[in-house]
């Protein structure tokens, strides 16, 4: 096996175990709400979200396009690639930005922190090119307008739609009765949470799929910018579709129990203002982060209903993750793009994915000692991560 053909198989293990972690991070931004008001059992809407985002994998390329084109700038003024940086040059920034980006999504796991997987892998992907060919080596252009401005608007967007949404509601079935409120809603809400697991499926796994194909340009196998082969396809739907059946429980804790008390309309009220601006963004090709959408719209489920509990310290962490998301990411893929230089080829990659892998292992049993699982995932909120003892009531009555 020659050292590029090494290399771009270590990048393709890498970014489908990125899809992997982004699977089970993301899972949260489709589900926690349905799951905290006991709409559906937890085990059965991590399934139905898998096979929703598999699903969902296959319905669009517009933003595997972005990634492949708008990020690391591999092609000329002519459009056509660049041919000192064909090879193991881009094979390795793009391993590198892989690795940035797991890193930054198992860490962010771990603390329970819905924090933007797609601002991981990007930030990687941009640390990783400074580190090797400079800043002119990232399209910034494309940076600003597919990635950096969705990221402001979309969370608030998304706040606003679902606030206007829940104040809609409430005021529409005032006089109903609570209990039979929320049961006539929870069908609803479960099939407002199914669209968000599509819409997931035609964004996020869209990204790995651009990340692979970038890869297969850079090896030069695949030379059609306007297209993504079947097989990345497939693998990347798989990939993800398998995180998300794991079911990434700290997560889908911290945004169905701990952002606000959540009832059935809000839980409605926020996956529909989230499938919305996540499919929108699919179409448009924007690399959009559906972590913010869904936080933002959670959150504007709890301002737009009087008296609702809004816990903002734990809104407060969540937004500094995700300031911080992009640079931090962006600081691992460069410092992973260096060792891999230093070591030189095939044998720095190695060095770089056996680091990786010890990494991993490390904070998966280090999340042993808080375990959260489909058992203890709606237990009252205590002001942490931890469960407390018991579920909560209307946990309790859904059981």
């Amino acid at each position: 096996m020659t050292e590029p053909l090494f290399i771009l198989a270590i990048v393709i293990v890498t970014a489908l175990a990125f899809d992997f972690t982004n699977g089970f991070h993301d899972t949260a931004n489709a589900m926690a709400t349905s799951i905290a008001t006991g709409a559906i059992k937890p085990k059965a809407a991590v399934a139905l979200s898998a096979v929703l985002n598999l699903v969902g994998a296959f319905l669009s390329i517009e933003v595997a396009l972005t990634v492949s084109n708008k990020v690391v700038a591999i092609q000329g003024a002519n459009g056509a690639p660049i041919p000192e940086l064909m090879g193991t040059p881009i094979l390795t920034i793009v391993f590198a930005g892989l690795v940035g980006g797991i890193l930054w999504n198992l860490a962010t796991w771990l603390l329970g922190l819905p924090s933007s997987s797609s601002h991981a892998l990007f930030g990687g992907l941009i640390g990783a090119a400074i580190a090797s060919l400079g800043f002119s080596g990232v399209k910034w252009d494309g940076v600003v307008s597919s990635i950096v401005i969705p990221a402001v608007a979309a969370p608030i967007v998304a706040a606003l739609v679902a606030a206007i949404g829940t104040r809609v509601i409430f005021a529409l079935v005032s006089k109903v009765p609570e209990e039979r409120r929320d049961s006539s809603f929870r069908w609803g809400q479960i099939g407002s949470a199914s669209l968000v697991s599509l819409a997931h499926g035609t964004n996020d796994a869209q990204k790995t799929m651009g990340v692979i194909t970038l890869a297969l340009i850079a090896y030069g196998s695949w030379t059609d910018l306007d297209a993504i082969p079947f097989w990345v396809k497939a693998a990347c739907a798989l990939a993800i579709a398998g995180g998300t059946y794991i079911g990434g429980w700290r997560v889908i804790r911290t945004l169905g129990k701990g952002l606000v008390e959540i009832s059935s309309p809000q839980g409605m009220a926020a996956e529909t203002a989230s499938a919305a601006a996540i499919l929108s963004s699919s179409h448009l090709g924007l690399a959009l982060s559906t972590t913010h959408v869904a936080t933002g719209s959670i959150l504007g489920t709890g301002l737009g209903r009087k008296g609702a509990v809004v816990r903002w310290a734990v809104a407060g962490r969540m937004v500094i993750a995700w300031l911080i998301t992009l640079p931090a990411a962006a600081l691992v893929g460069a410092l992973c793009w260096e060792l891999s230089h230093v070591i030189s080829g095939s044998a720095g990659v190695g060095v770089v994915f056996a680091i990786l892998v010890v990494a991993a292992g490390a904070m998966f049993r280090h999340s042993r000692k808080t375990a959260i699982t489909a058992d203890n995932v709606n237990h009252e909120w205590k002001g942490g991560l931890a469960p407390a003892d018991e579920p909560t009531a209307r946990q309790t009555v859904n059981a």
